[in-house]
């Protein structure tokens, strides 16, 4: 399995490019491979991993669906890569501004996370090590984005129940620590 996830990683990190972290000097892979061990850590099986490693690919790249079945095929068995496809499409967002041009960031994020709450609990448990990796740190790195963003894990969260319980836990957590930093901040500033 082990070497699977490295191919699989290989392939996410080419599909990101240069793409690198917002508030981190790292790949962006980074992030992706976080995603993964948090789901690994709770044993999660190999179609769960590797969708936590491409779930931002189709999102945040120009590869396709067909693209990564096509990828996925040469490394896993059938069966494996639709699983692992129907996660990542689970987890790409619907509600983007290209697609929805005239409601406003509140207005789509809102109907993402409706629909985010229907999805499947594995989506979600990724989902949730996603939003642990987003937001740690995010308080002392933006002040201004800090608060929308965390408000938003916390509302998803809410709406999300489906998941790992351990990592929904702990989403709630950093969502709640940095929200305490957050707030300390501006009471100082």
């Amino acid at each position: 399995m082990k070497e699977i996830l490295e191919k699989i990683a290989v392939f996410a990190d080419e599909a990101h490019g240069d793409q690198v972290r917002k508030y981190a000097d790292e790949r962006y892979i980074q992030h992706p491979l976080r995603v993964m061990k948090a789901c690994h850590d709770r044993g999660y099986s190999l179609p769960v991993l590797a969708a936590a490693i491409l779930h931002d690919v189709l999102e945040d790249t120009d590869k396709s669906r067909e693209e990564i079945k096509e990828f996925l095929l040469t490394v896993m068995e059938e069966t494996d890569t639709d699983h692992t496809l129907a996660l990542v499409i689970e987890l790409t967002d619907v509600y983007t501004k290209d697609n929805y041009p005239r409601l406003n960031r509140r207005k789509r994020k809102a109907k993402e996370i409706n629909r985010l709450g229907m999805v499947s609990a594995e989506a979600q448990t990724i989902k949730y090590a996603d939003i642990i990796d987003n937001a740690i740190g995010i308080a002392g790195n933006d002040t201004d984005f800090g608060p929308v963003f965390l408000k938003e894990c916390e509302a998803l969260l809410n709406k999300m129940q489906n998941g790992d319980p351990v990592l929904h836990d702990a989403a709630k957590a950093v969502i709640k620590k940095e929200m305490e930093e957050l707030n300390s901040h501006h009471l100082h500033s």
